[in-house]
């Protein structure tokens, strides 16, 4: 029995998350937290200067704090502790199972072992369903500005140490750097039973969520918000069935799109797309899953249907077993029906 079943009165539904980079969780009290432990001196003043720089621009500004906060994460221990942070605050979102993006190049480069990344990361998932009432997988991402030989020789490291990963990623600054670069990180995945997933269409172009899946054979693709520019990518992704981890909040931060009242979602969804709700880098655009679902429902006039469908993508989209992902829906069911009064 799950220890913290989502409850059937929550405004937003129970769901999987799908596109969340845990490194993007780092909320600035834990950065503090985690800089005094490993003695590491801040340049910011204090916690209101650190936040009052979560202003972007575009990708590149924010990848640039992003990466500089990276900084105070050093041992098993704090790998642990950021995933279970995570953890405490998407179960309270609603949350039921998350697939969790780590960049264990970002990491690498600044002299941890692997085996710390992972052991802390993993240490966390082996306990999340007991401690949180939330299933959990891992899922390495490579960074696509970064040469694509680097992402072979660390996949082949974590395939040598039996890391407890269930796929691949592709994540990183994505103009100029499209998924043809990867061929190999990616064949090297699949050969290895490995699931595969690409960021792509988000500040890249149409062609980068094609080429993700006729050349990466990803099986989502994450962001994929300009799909919509190709009709003939629209109708490949629909008909296949594609899912799109989609990310609202995140898309309005990093100006994607000007507003939430403005997001393709629903033309996504119009035009019969596999749309799941996300939340990126929550603790840098402003929300949780929770938050980017009242988002939603506050722009466009949703109610527990329309937010229900989502959820039920979520799940539909996710890599989890038959049976959890059968018990997974009766939640959802569960909840439409108590927020429906019926």
């Amino acid at each position: 029995m799950n220890a913290h079943p989502a409850s059937p009165t929550s405004d937003t539904p129970p769901c999987a998350e799908l596109h969340v980079h845990i490194e993007g969780t780092l909320e600035p009290e834990l950065i503090y937290a985690l800089a005094e432990r490993n003695r590491i001196e801040l340049s910011y003043a204090d916690i209101d200067d650190l936040r009052a720089r979560y202003e972007f621009d575009d990708l590149q500004s924010f990848l640039d704090l992003y990466y500089a906060n990276m900084s105070v994460l050093r041992t098993a221990a704090d790998f642990a502790d950021l995933a279970r942070a995570y953890f405490s605050r998407a179960a309270r979102a609603g949350v039921r199972h998350a697939e969790l993006f780590f960049d264990p190049q970002a990491h690498l480069a600044r002299g941890v072992p692997l085996v710390s990344i992972v052991e802390g990361l993993a240490g966390a998932i082996a306990t999340s369903e007991a401690e949180f009432g939330m299933s959990s997988a891992l899922i390495a991402c490579f960074l696509r500005d970064r040469p694509a030989a680097e992402a072979v020789e660390v996949l082949r490291e974590l395939l040598t140490m039996d890391a407890p990963i269930i796929g691949i990623g592709l994540d990183s600054a994505e103009a100029g750097h499209p998924p043809e670069d990867f061929v190999d990180v990616y064949a090297l995945a699949d050969a290895n039973g490995l699931r595969r997933v690409a960021h792509a269409g988000e500040e890249g172009p149409a062609d980068y969520v094609r080429s993700a899946t006729t050349v990466l054979g990803v099986e989502r693709v994450d962001h994929g918000v300009r799909s919509l520019e190709d009709p003939a990518l629209v109708s490949l992704l629909a008909r296949n069935r594609i899912p799109l981890t989609v990310c609202p909040l995140s898309n309005v931060r990093l100006k994607v799109v000007a507003r939430i009242e403005e997001h393709p979602l629903p033309a996504m969804l119009a035009a019969g797309l596999a749309v799941t709700v996300n939340s990126d880098d929550p603790a840098y655009f402003g929300g949780y899953v929770d938050d980017n679902y009242r988002a939603l429902a506050a722009a466009f006039g949703w109610g527990s249907g329309e937010l229900a469908n989502l959820a039920r993508t979520s799940i539909e989209a996710s890599f989890v077993e038959p049976t959890r992902r059968a018990e997974l829906l009766r939640e959802i069911d569960e909840w439409e029906r108590a927020s429906d009064g019926v």
